[in-house]
This record gives C-alpha cells, structure tokens and sequence, in this order.
C-alpha cells in the first residue's frame, strides 16, 4: 500500500516574471510590465498540478530560508501538498527570470540557488518518502547525481517519470527506469545526441524519432509536440495523441502540468495514450491562464472543458 499516489523530487523556484512585446537582441534594453512574482519551478509545479487533480502528492526539494522560500511553502500547502521532504537552508530559493510576449511563448533563465544543494544524501535521508509512493517524478532543474540516487532507492513496483528539463544526455542507469521519459524536440535532441535526430520531425516522421529514443532503454516515451498533440511509444507500438484547441496565453508551466497528470493516471491503472490525452487536456487549460501554479486546473475544470 502506497501512501502517496506521486512523489516529486524536484526544483522549487519563485519566477519573476515581466510581459514584454518582444525579447531584447543581444545588448539590447526593452521596456515590459511591472514585476509579477509567482511560486514556480518544475518540481514545485508539478506537485501543485497534481494535488489539485485530486493526487494525494509529496513534494521533496530545498528552499532557501526566506521570502521567496516561504512563498513556495506556503503555495504547496494550499494545494493539498504534503511538504514533509522540503528541506530549508544551504543557499538563497531558486529564482527564474521570465519573459513572456503576446503570443504566451515564453523565455527562462533559471539560478538554481537552493536546488543545486538537494544532494544524494538528501534523497537517503527521505528513502522512506520515495518507497511510499507509487510513482516518483523528476526534472533535471536539480543535480543529476541526485535524479540517479532517487532511481536507485525507488519501491519495487513503483514507477519513475523524468522531463530531462534542463536537457542533458543521461547515464543508462536513469533511461532503463524511465516508464516513460517525457520529452520535447529540443530535449529529445539532447538525449539523443548527433545520433538519430536529423529533421525527422520537421519531415513529418516523429515516429522515428521516438523509436530512437526508446532504444536508448526507456521502458516507454512520451514526445510533446506542441500544436501537434504528443507521441506516446513503447514495446507495444507507437500512437499520436491529439492536441486540444485553445487560445494561449501563457505557456510557463504548461509542460510541468503535463508531465503531473499524466504520471498520476498512469499510477491510477491509465494506460500510456489515455494518461496522455488527460494530460494534453490539463496543459490546454493551464495555457488558458497567466502565470504556472496558478493556471493549473482541478480534475473538475479540465472534465468541463
């Protein structure tokens, strides 16, 4: 018996956030909105989507001992977020600076702070935590020395979700667990390396793509494809899933929902397209809406749409 339906072992990070009409050039000044200040960061985000769903969610990670770090608290306990693994201390709360144009894309420039302090010891000291959740769900805004420690400490029969988000290529180690590993084009390049990418999405073949991955050790691969929906790819096959229409407005946090629905459906007995197409339509919603955590849906909001 689990007691948490998804543990997330991840980054905590206040965004700040400024609207702009466009991103500045190189040595260029352009003037944007006035500062908002919101509780991001992809593992914080991720167990905030899932606690609003209905997922009885955990949350381990490293604030620093101040504002910033008491405001990612305090978001997490509204959710219903059991913040019994947030650690405090060793270095200032993680900070992104974000740009957002009126398209709702954005640009992030993350200063790990505290995040990069979330060790491999941290992850033994919680081996407890992780053993009682059923599905355990990482970023790589953290140390990946610290991704490979939760991967070997992780329940037998549990199940492991990475967005290698920061994108860096990966020790066998972490992609044998992956059950899937949840990329985009430009993380999937990453992990790929030179071998197996060439265009083959922008030649309309993303099949290929994700068979490439898996045969990197996944046990399964999920590739988000914007407007184009997603792939889901595992032993059994590879099936597209349909995007869902809206009009953005702000994309921070739409893949970080993502990656919390669908990790918590597949612990719930989903099976890998159906976790999808759930997840597609928690991101169509939370790209309705400013901000990340905000934005995020009940299980309620995203049955309505």
């Amino acid at each position: 018996m689990y007691d948490y339906d998804l543990l997330v072992v991840g980054s905590a990070n206040a965004d700040l956030v400024i609207g702009v009409e466009r991103r500045p050039a190189a040595g260029e000044t352009v003037l944007g909105s006035d500062l908002a200040v919101h509780p991001g960061g992809k593992g914080a985000n991720q167990a905030v989507a899932a606690a609003r769903l209905g997922a009885r969610t955990a949350l381990l990670a490293r604030t620093g001992d101040d504002a910033y770090g008491r405001l990612l608290l305090d978001s997490q306990r509204a959710a219903g977020v059991d913040t019994v693994g947030v650690l405090v201390g060793g270095a200032p709360t993680g900070i992104a600076l974000i740009t957002v144009d009126p398209s709702g894309d954005n640009s992030i420039v993350v200063s790990p702070g505290a995040n990069g302090r979330l060790t491999p010891d941290d992850v033994r000291a919680a081996t407890g935590l992780v053993r009682a959740s059923r599905v355990v769900s990482a970023q790589l805004e953290i140390p990946l020395e610290t991704v490979v420690e939760v991967v070997r400490n992780l329940a037998p029969g549990s199940r492991f979700v990475l967005n290698p988000s920061p994108p860096r290529p990966l020790p066998a180690e972490v992609l044998a667990a992956c059950d899937p590993l949840i990329v985009n084009e430009h993380e999937a390049k990453v992990v790929l390396g030179e071998t197996g990418t060439g265009d083959t999405v922008a030649d309309g073949r993303p099949e290929e793509w994700a068979r490439s991955l898996l045969a990197k050790g996944p046990k399964s691969v999920v590739v988000t494809l914007g407007s184009q929906g997603a792939l889901v790819a595992s032993a059994e096959g590879v099936e597209r899933v349909a995007a869902v229409k809206v009009d953005a407005v702000d994309t921070t946090g739409a893949g970080d929902s993502f990656t919390a629905a669908l990790a918590w459906k597949l612990g719930a007995g989903a099976s890998l397209a159906e976790a999808a197409a759930y997840a597609a339509r928690v991101g169509a919603v939370a790209v309705t809406r400013p901000g990340a955590q905000e934005s995020f849906p009940t299980a309620a909001e995203v049955d309505a749409l």
